[in-house]
């Protein structure tokens, strides 16, 4: 573990502080709406990095060792200076918060258009939105759910597909019209934009009989949103996918270029940790499974405390 800076990860701290000021990792849980065994393994990460115990485990609870009082004495000053900083941001926290981690593109053009209807209804709900591209851990970061494109479930989480893809080629209206209509080859004497993954275009040409494979002229950006902004600013085409395409089409940013359809082999899928779902939870995974048109089934299965397989 990197001891460069001199100080322990934050996320350790604040479960070292909470688990020490409620006597019990199950408080601490409760309190930073974590699970017992995220609070668990921070404070083992916190003690492996101090190289020394902060806690006597007990029947009923944690007590703290000698340098364990020590530590807390440091952190909850630590803390108030932080807390005194009056311009910095501070994350909301409580029964009704729901972490939401979902990649860059899908916030923007699938959840923030309909952030305000998630929140609202009873409970009425505050989402915290986390955008990234990376790979999560849920339960060591505090994630209550989260919006994926992938192929499948993902090891350690409940999984159920939202909704599939059926894509078709997108320009700008002035490359679409010099383009014009016909057969699928025609496509291939422009750039062709695709994300991190070009298993949409090689879809889509198969679907009209042809092979592809990204060439040299071809340009590949990481987050759909910049996919959309070449094709609206006439670098190429790109496909439309739907629904993450469908304001910019409406607003005629970007139009169709060929009609024909593929499904794509990427779908979109709605994960949470294992185990029981907050209440909170449960209430924004079921409006987010009303916006994508899931079965209430397959969502009654993704909520069941004992789901451990993709439903």
């Amino acid at each position: 573990m990197d001891h460069s800076l001199n100080l322990p990860p934050l996320d350790t701290l604040r479960a070292f502080e909470a688990a020490a000021r409620s006597g019990s990792f199950s408080g601490a849980a409760e309190a930073l709406n974590l699970t017992h065994g995220a609070v668990s393994r921070q404070v083992a990460k916190l003690e492996h990095w101090l190289g020394l115990r902060v806690f006597l485990r007990q029947a009923r609870g944690v007590v703290l060792t000698p340098e364990g009082q020590r530590l807390l004495q440091r952190t909850q000053e630590a803390f108030s200076l932080f807390a005194d900083t009056s311009d910095r941001w501070t994350e909301q926290r409580g029964a009704a918060v729901v972490r939401l981690s979902a990649p860059p593109s899908v916030c923007a053009l699938w959840l923030m258009p309909r952030l305000s209807g998630l929140e609202a209804g009873d409970p009425a709900l505050r989402i915290v939105l986390q955008a990234e591209h990376r790979k999560v851990d849920f339960e060591e970061e505090g994630i209550d759910l989260g919006v994926r494109c992938g192929r499948g479930g993902t090891p350690g989480r409940v999984s159920v597909q939202l909704f599939e893809e059926w894509c078709f080629p997108i320009a700008s209206p002035a490359l679409a019209a010099a383009i014009g209509e016909g057969p699928a080859e025609r496509l291939l004497a422009q750039p062709l934009i695709h994300d991190s993954d070009a298993a949409g275009w090689k879809a889509w040409f198969a679907a009209q009989g042809l092979d592809y494979r990204p060439r040299p002229q071809d340009r590949r950006f990481e987050d759909y949103n910049l996919v959309l902004d070449a094709a609206a600013h006439g670098l190429g085409i790109a496909l439309a996918r739907p629904p993450l395409a469908e304001e910019q089409l409406d607003a005629g940013r970007i139009v169709a270029v060929d009609r024909r359809t593929a499904l794509n082999p990427v779908a979109y899928w709605l994960d949470r940790p294992l185990g029981q779902p907050r209440p909170a939870t449960m209430a924004l995974a079921t409006r987010i499974a009303e916006q994508a048109g899931l079965p209430a089934a397959r969502l009654a299965t993704f909520l069941r405390p004992e789901a451990r397989t993709v439903a």
